[in-house]
């Protein structure tokens, strides 16, 4: 599964695994947000809401498309977050993860906080 993230000032896209929030965001999609910005990372709420999987990660690689169950929010880290150690991109806590970015995270860094965004199937 692919989708595309779109923002006034850009757009990426990205490749998904089969997991359950990942299934459960497909058949939501397309969805419409407002962007927020915590470090290096780009997040935004969604209308789906799933539990923790066994599998959520706090640290993860710069472009992974991640699930924060806790904010029922897609969080997209392209660098370190307040939370970082040694540079690493360290979530607000563990979130499921759900797939990667195609092509470079940097691209996020042009997003800014109150911008709208769409995610659809791509």
């Amino acid at each position: 599964m692919r989708m595309r993230i779109l923002w006034p000032t850009g757009q990426a896209t990205a490749t998904l695994a089969a997991t359950p929030t990942t299934e459960a965001l497909w058949a939501a999609l397309p969805i419409g947000s407002t962007a927020e910005t915590w470090g290096e990372e780009v997040y935004f709420g969604t209308p789906v809401s799933v539990l923790r999987e066994a599998g959520a990660r706090q640290v993860v690689e710069p472009g992974t498309v991640a699930f924060w169950t806790d904010g029922d929010s897609l969080a997209l880290p392209y660098g370190p977050t307040p939370v970082s150690r040694d540079g690493e991109c360290r979530l607000a806590g563990p979130c499921n993860v759900l797939g990667l970015l195609d092509g470079d995270a940097q691209v996020l860094r042009t997003v800014r906080p109150g911008d709208p965004i769409r995610v659809e199937r791509a």
